[in-house]
């Protein structure tokens, strides 16, 4: 596992995703999950569904799948946490508490 690589591609992708959520374009996905008429809803739907076809792929044993639903569950959880202004630190700083 690639240990300095793990927190920094997380950090760009929330970074990408919390300059949606702050600087909105019309062609961004992750800017329309963010929209605040949709409410929280979207983002959360989509986390569900995300995580459901993450335990599928799990259940068929199809390895590529399982990493292609988990990073779509990732990406999918760091739009939430953008839309509930949860900086990325504190996840990181519970999951390296935990580890301790």
């Amino acid at each position: 596992m690639q240990d300095d690589v793990d927190t920094e591609v997380l950090a760009e992708l929330y970074d990408v995703v919390t300059d949606r959520r702050d600087n909105p374009r019309e062609d961004s996905y992750t800017s329309s999950l963010l929209e605040s008429s949709k409410g929280e809803d979207a983002a959360l739907e989509k986390l569900g569904e995300e995580t459901t076809e993450l335990i599928l792929a799990v259940k068929d044993q199809d390895e590529d799948e399982v990493a292609h639903e988990a990073a779509d569950v990732v990406y999918h959880l760091l739009v939430v946490l953008a839309q509930q202004e949860i900086e990325l630190d504190l996840l990181l700083d519970e999951l390296r508490e935990r580890r301790s």
